[in-house]
């Protein structure tokens, strides 16, 4: 039986996202899972003035555009998801040369990949060999790649333009490393960790819609599985080839995104 989720916000501004669907027994958990710091789970609870099958979800961030997963009955797992949103707009510099990078500088490209990191964080140093190589390899193929840095220098000086333009050398990052020092474009695009990846793809003269809002692979920096890049790998060669990318998609892990002290979105 095909299960059709609905996913509405009750009100603009309101907490509450509310599902309603064909079956039952559902559980549910915000879309990029951030090792210890900074996250909470969502809670969960019925609505009591509305059927069995309809769910009141509480987001502890209540501006998260990131995708929703939906676990049924015998570990089903679909997307409940935001994909197929625009981008957001964006206008960053990039530390290293001093340019101010736009959207409007990708319309040409097919696809899009932006990629949330940072300098400091163990998740994203376990992965910047590889994305390194990923990112090169699939830039010849057509695709469009930008990162982004929107880690507060407050409580992580490391992690600022001066230090990500060092970064941004060392590594060979061939794409911009882009400095989100409001951290705006992050709450724009929902952001949570790093690193967290988002694809877009380009249909004409239509806006880059989100195909993709998962994982880089599976490896971790403790669980001693290899780096392949496997689930990203897929996602852009389904979009490079004009294929569909599957709405089964891990969540990202990592540490939180390093928020400005006092600063509520």
């Amino acid at each position: 039986m095909a299960l059709r989720p609905r996913l509405k916000v009750s009100s603009i501004g309101s907490p509450f996202l509310q599902l309603g669907s064909s079956a039952t027994g559902f559980s549910f958990s915000q879309a990029c899972s951030v090792s210890k710091l900074g996250f909470h789970p969502l809670r969960l609870q019925r609505n009591k003035n509305s059927s069995p099958t309809r769910l009141l979800i509480w987001a502890t961030r209540t501006k998260s555009k990131g995708v929703i997963w939906a676990s049924g009955p015998h570990n089903f797992r679909f997307l409940l998801s935001l994909t197929n949103r625009p981008a957001p707009p964006l206008l960053l510099p990039e530390p290293l040369t001093g340019k101010v990078w736009t959207l409007e500088d990708f319309e040409a490209y097919p696809a899009l990949l932006v990629m949330f990191i940072c300098n400091h964080c163990p998740f994203v140093k376990h992965l910047k060999k590889d994305i390194v190589k990923l990112t090169k390899f699939y830039m010849e193929k057509g695709l469009a790649v930008i990162a982004i840095s929107s880690n507060s220098v407050a409580t992580h000086p490391q992690d600022g333009p001066e230090f990500m333009a060092e970064d941004a050398k060392l590594f060979g990052y061939p794409f911009p490393y882009l400095y989100d020092e409001s951290q705006d474009v992050a709450r724009d695009f929902g952001a949570v960790c790093t690193p967290e990846f988002y694809l877009f793809k380009k249909d004409g003269r239509r806006p880059f819609e989100l195909v993709y809002h998962g994982q880089f692979d599976d490896s971790r920096p403790s669980n001693n599985m290899p780096v392949t890049g496997r689930d990203l790998s897929l996602a852009i060669d389904r979009v490079l080839s004009g294929q569909q990318v599957p709405s089964e998609q891990k969540p990202s892990v990592g540490c939180s995104i390093k928020w400005h002290p006092g600063k509520k979105f």
